[in-house]
């Protein structure tokens, strides 16, 4: 199983857009996350959002993170999300420091 953690900073005022456009999460994006063994969680600090995903593998991963769906879901959270100066959503990679327990 191959996990990651990362963190990203919403623009102000766009936590509610976010949070509903996770609650409403296009059927095709469920598709592909579901297809590729995908499990995630996201948790809100504040304006920062933690994210903690798993896959089955190294190949599921890169399924999912060149899929094109992956790239318009991407498109619309960059909306939402603080990018860089070429509008690329800015993730901050989190380093394991303690896992306990099963989790990817």
């Amino acid at each position: 199983m191959r996990s990651n953690a990362f963190s990203m900073k919403l623009r102000p005022n766009c936590y509610e857009e976010y949070k509903r456009q996770h609650d409403n999460l296009w059927p095709e994006l469920i598709e592909a996350l579901r297809t590729n063994g995908v499990r995630s969680v996201i948790f809100r600090f504040g304006d920062y959002l933690l994210v903690y995903e798993t896959f089955p593998s190294d190949e599921a991963m890169a399924r999912m993170h060149n899929h094109p769906i992956s790239a318009r879901w991407n498109v619309e959270m960059a909306e939402l999300l603080e990018t860089d100066e070429t509008g690329k959503i800015i993730r901050q990679e989190l380093p394991r420091v303690f896992s306990f327990g099963d989790l990817g």
